[in-house]
């Protein structure tokens, strides 16, 4: 460990039990990183304690910490709101950042000019025109602006008006009836101003006195026997109440309600948002987070929260979160004072709003199943791997290995190999472990597979070159560092690394020779990756050691003896080894393993000549 990470430690100690904001910088200067926090002391100590528990992201940050600053502020709230202003300012690398502004687009309508006209602008100007949105897409504020035009007949055309009137022929919108053509000069700026009012109308969610209008006319035409200009307006209708309806969501307050989930894939995170109003679905937006891992999870959710709605500068009355997040209370108060009312955040268990945030969960699953390809998985995992485990690039190229013995006999070793994180059988290899003979040791079995493996590769053979980008071997730290001394006395520098599990059998993390143990279970990916690994080793391992016991019995003596089968003798070699343990056993030892009978008749076979006590 550095003797500058060593200082960081020590100056952590001096740190207050305040709220506050850190500032993670490296050895540039650079901000790589603001976080904050209730307690500062107790939020940054974290970053400098074990590992073991870190996501690859955090591990890679800490690794490149140089300096660090605070800043006390008098709550948690005051925290929040500094931490989001210095993540849009200094853009750390680190940080979980959403698109800025010209992600979100508005529609601006030139109010302040005689024939006002309709554009789309990435954010609002201190100016005396009409700003709406902002809208999830341009494509959504593009459509909005068509919708509108479409239905109340304005112009589409580049002509600046009053100043190109009469100066070119009508274009063909005129001819079709979609635009009421001002260019001809029939149509007044206070005419032209009039309909562009009932535009604004609608951008603003007030679409029902349109409606009704256009009802009106409808059913005047349609008693007039006008049945096409009817069918007209009835389409203009549903057209203008569709738009009026989607309107309320984005004019002022977005919704009601918004339900926010995270779900985590194995290369990326994705928050889906849903918008509701009036209990009904109204608009789906989702935003896929890289780098992300399980682990971050909790980070991500809360620092999408802030950023998404202080973009937008709105937020609905109450907003439903698929995760508890840490700063709740200070997220709701964010919230607040962005919409300027209170806003509920709250995390529902049961009923209807449980529902809503399932629907939500369902969402971005679809969405990570919709953009993460095999392939992408399969490089993400071993990006990430190189990543926890500080390998100068992914390693992809993996060899695991494993030990197995039948009851301490016929001990065999296997070795498999990943490339690209698949399965690589033309070079899997197996063992049959000479040093067993002096009894079960599995340190030396280990050693002894190694050694003879690299010893074929010093050799030249082709069938084990070249060696992989890491060792992986089933076992603990124990296991990890006999393969070390193996790997040192052959001068090889690859790095290795045991696939140790927890108390129930299920892989636990990855441990390096020097002890450092890296938790994988936060990490999908790679957790699938090593789980893959170490049940396949494990499978190959077994099947050779069956196989070697398929040969020794069959045809063995114990097959001619009557009453026992193929399971008693599984059974008798399993518990005495050997044919020669079972020949020299008493009837008493035979007993506990078959019945007394057989026990009688398999004294009987092998010591003819001798006659079995009866009791």
């Amino acid at each position: 460990m550095s003797e500058r990470f060593e200082e960081l430690k020590t100056r952590v100690l001096s740190l207050p039990y305040e709220p506050g904001v850190y500032i993670m910088k490296n050895r540039a200067g650079q901000v790589i990183y603001v976080g904050k926090a209730k307690a500062l002391k107790n939020r940054v100590s974290q970053y400098f304690q074990s590992d073991s528990r870190h996501s690859p992201k955090t591990i890679r940050m800490v690794s490149q910490i140089w300096d660090f600053d605070i800043i006390v502020t008098e709550s948690e709230f005051e925290a929040l709101v500094l931490e989001n202003a210095m993540i849009k300012k200094y853009k750390p690398k680190y940080n979980i950042l959403l698109k800025d502004d010209k992600g979100y687009p508005y529609i601006k309508v030139t109010t302040s000019r005689p024939f006002p006209t309709f554009s789309i602008v990435s954010k609002p100007a201190a100016d005396a025109d009409r700003y709406f949105g902002p809208y999830s897409s341009r494509r959504a504020a593009r459509q909005a602006i068509d919708t509108i035009s479409e239905t109340l007949r304005l112009a589409t055309c580049r002509r600046v008006f009053p100043r190109d009137i009469g100066k070119e022929r009508p274009c063909l919108n005129h001819h079709l009836g979609r635009c009421i053509a001002p260019c001809t000069g029939g149509v007044t700026a206070e005419e032209y101003a009039a309909r562009i009012g009932e535009a604004v109308s609608l951008l603003e969610g007030n679409y029902k006195g349109l409606v009704r209008d256009l009802e009106t006319r409808m059913n005047e035409a349609a008693e007039a026997l006008r049945f096409e200009q009817a069918a007209v307006l009835r389409d203009r209708m549903k057209a203008v109440r569709a738009l009026g309806e989607k309107q309320k969501v984005v004019a002022g307050a977005f919704s009601e309600l918004d339900a926010v989930a995270y779900v985590q894939g194995q290369t990326r995170g994705c928050v889906v948002v849903l918008h509701y109003l009036t209990g009904a679905l109204h608009d789906k937006e989702f935003t896929l987070l890289d780098g992300v891992t399980a682990a971050d999870a909790g980070e991500a959710l809360g620092a999408f929260l802030k950023q998404y709605y202080a973009l937008r500068n709105a937020a609905p009355r109450t907003v439903l979160l698929s995760n508890p997040i840490e700063e709740m209370d200070a997220v709701a108060e964010f919230l607040s004072s962005i919409a300027g009312r209170k806003v509920e955040v709250a995390v529902p268990q049961r009923g209807r709003r449980h529902d809503l945030v399932r629907l939500a969960e369902k969402n971005a699953r679809e969405e990570i199943l919709r953009v993460e390809t095999g392939q992408e998985r399969r490089l993400k995992s071993l990006e990430l791997l190189g990543e926890m485990t500080g390998l100068p690039e992914p390693p992809t190229l993996l060899e695991a290995y494993d030990i197995s013995n039948f009851a301490g006999q016929d001990t065999v070793g296997s070795m498999i190999v990943f490339e690209d994180a698949r399965p690589k059988k033309s070079r899997y290899r197996k063992f049959k472990i000479e040093c067993a003979a002096q009894g079960q040791d599995d340190y030396a079995a280990m050693a002894e597979m190694l050694t003879r493996r690299l010893q074929h590769w010093k050799d030249g053979d082709e069938k084990f070159c070249p060696l992989p980008s890491a060792f992986l071997i089933d076992g603990g730290l124990g296991h990890v560092r006999t393969a070390q001394r193996v790997l040192d006395s052959f001068g090889v520098t690859t790095p290795c690394f045991g696939m140790v599990k927890d108390d129930h059998h299920r892989t636990r993390g990855l441990v390096a020779p020097d002890g450092r143990e890296f938790g994988i279970s936060t990490v999908p990916a790679v957790f699938a990756l090593i789980g893959r690994m170490q049940e396949e080793v494990h499978r190959f391992a077994i099947t050779y050691n069956r196989q070697l016991g398929t040969k020794k019995v069959r045809g063995s003596s114990l097959d001619k003896i009557e009453g026992v089968g193929e399971k008693r003798r599984a059974d008798l070699l399993r518990h005495f080894g050997s044919i020669e343990n079972i020949r020299a056993a008493s009837l008493d030892e035979l007993a506990r393993i078959v019945p007394r009978t057989t026990a009688e008749r398999i004294q009987a076979f092998y010591h003819p000549d001798e006659k079995t006590e009866e009791i």
